[in-house]
Parts: C-alpha cells; structure tokens; sequence
C-alpha cells in the first residue's frame, strides 16, 4: 500500500504543478482586481469593489461589453448553423470528394488569426466592407466555423441517417426532417458548438482588433486600457471576461448532464 501510494507521488506532484501554472495567473488576476489600491501589486490591499463600480461607470468599455455580447451571440449561432448544415449535407448527400470537401472545411484550424485577420481585412478592402462589428462578426464566423463543423459532424452516425431516411419514407420534405428530425437529434452538439463558439469570439482579440474602427469589442478596450499600464481596473475588465466565459463553459456542461441524465 505505502509502495502504491508512493508510486503516486510524482504524477500527484506534477498534476499539481500543472494546475498551478494554468490557474494560478487568473487567480492572482481575480485576486488584484478586488485591490483597495492604486497598483494591482502586494501587498494586497481589500477586498474592495471600487475598481468594478469605476469599470461598470466608463461608458465606453460598457459599450465594448455589449459589443462582445453581440459579436459572440450571433457569430456562434451563425456558426453553429452554417457548421450544422455542412455537416448534415456531406453525411446525408456524400459527393465524390466528401474527403477533401471535409479536410478543406476544418484546415482552417491550423491557420493562424493574424494570417486570417489580414486575409480578412484584404478582402473586405477589396469589396468595400468597411471595419465594423459586422465585419468582427464575419471575422468570427471564419475563424470558428471549422470547429464548428469538426464538432457537429463528428456526432453525426448511420443511425442519424437511418432516422433521416425513414422521416422520407413517411412523407416528410427536407426541411421538416432537418427542422423536426436532425436538428432535435444533435442538439447536445449543436449547444456544445454554440457554446465553444460563443466563448472564443467572446474573447477574440487578433481578428477584433483588425476589422473594428471606432465600436470595439471587450478585448480590444482592454488591450487600449493597457497602453496607460496595469492597473486594478483593467484585472477588473479581465475577471469579467473570464467569468463569463466560465459561465458559459458551465451552461453547456449542466445542460448536457442534464440531457444525458433525462435519457438514462
């Protein structure tokens, strides 16, 4: 027993300086965001909320709150669908290159955002999209929907198919097999693509920053707070994003435990 227990000292170690490394920076950014101080530095000083009363006050950060909301609202819904209908016509309707229409869909991934964001910026020059939240949200789109798809395809079997083919043979068109059929059937996937698309255009900068002029989302208002240097009031801003992101992460997971309790 003591031999086992030793044996579990170095994984238990390691894990415990892996945890430390990923979650200590946003403990100490959640920590300072609550400090009775000037400087987000020891000793700390509070708790305290005056930064978070001085955030919820500057009108324009407000404003690039509502915007991110925005952004990541309808950019994950607009992925979620265009993934959704990608991944319903290739496994439903295979054409003769499914595979490369399939890897041509998820490459993206292995692209980096700055190479996107100015590909992007480039091409809405060209045809005259100016920079703007619906240009961010278009950016967003891009960037998410292969991700999107991956998700959405990946849950997608014959039994799906099966299903879909017998709603045919009943007389039911194609919208109302995708509307009433498949879309009810992958909905733990469809909310986990949504929810994954969400958080990352919550928290987007690189694409943000290229295509917004003068409405900005939350990450690009605290990238300008930081120009003035570090101080409580942008760990504040930092704490927010993080929190909703937090929330949104544990929406997804309650719903799908929930659905998977409901079918046990």
């Amino acid at each position: 027993m003591n031999e086992h227990q030793n044996l579990n000292w170095p994984a238990a170690s390691y894990l415990v300086v892996v945890l430390g490394f990923i979650y200590l920076p946003v403990v100490i950014l959640v920590l300072f965001s609550f400090q009775d101080g000037l400087l987000p530095v020891p000793p700390f000083n509070g708790p305290s909320l005056q930064w978070y009363y001085k955030l919820l006050s500057n009108e324009r950060l407000v404003d690039a709150l509502l915007n991110s909301v925005i952004v990541a609202v309808l950019s994950g819904l607009v992925t979620t669908l265009l993934g959704f209908l990608a991944a319903y016509g290739l496994s439903r309707s295979p054409v003769t290159f499914s595979g490369s229409a399939r890897f041509l869909l998820i490459a993206p991934i292995t692209v980096s955002y700055l190479i996107i964001g100015i590909g992007l910026l480039i091409t809405f020059n060209l045809v005259g999209v100016g920079k703007s939240l619906f240009s961010v949200g278009l950016g967003h789109v891009v960037i998410n929907l292969p991700l999107a798809f991956a998700i959405i395809s990946s849950q997608m079997n014959d039994s799906h198919k099966n299903i879909d083919a017998a709603a045919h043979d009943l007389g039911a068109s194609d919208l109302q097999t995708i509307v009433l059929i498949s879309a009810p059937m992958m909905k733990p996937s469809l909310l986990a693509a949504f929810c994954l698309s969400a958080t990352l255009s919550w928290d987007e900068f690189i694409v943000a920053f290229l295509l917004s002029r003068f409405e900005v989302t939350l990450p690009v208002m605290i990238f300008e707070m930081l120009r003035a240097g570090l101080t409580p009031e942008v760990n504040a801003a930092g704490t927010i994003v993080f929190a909703i992101s937090l929330m949104i992460v544990l929406f997804a997971a309650s719903t799908l435990l929930i659905k998977q309790r409901d079918t046990k």
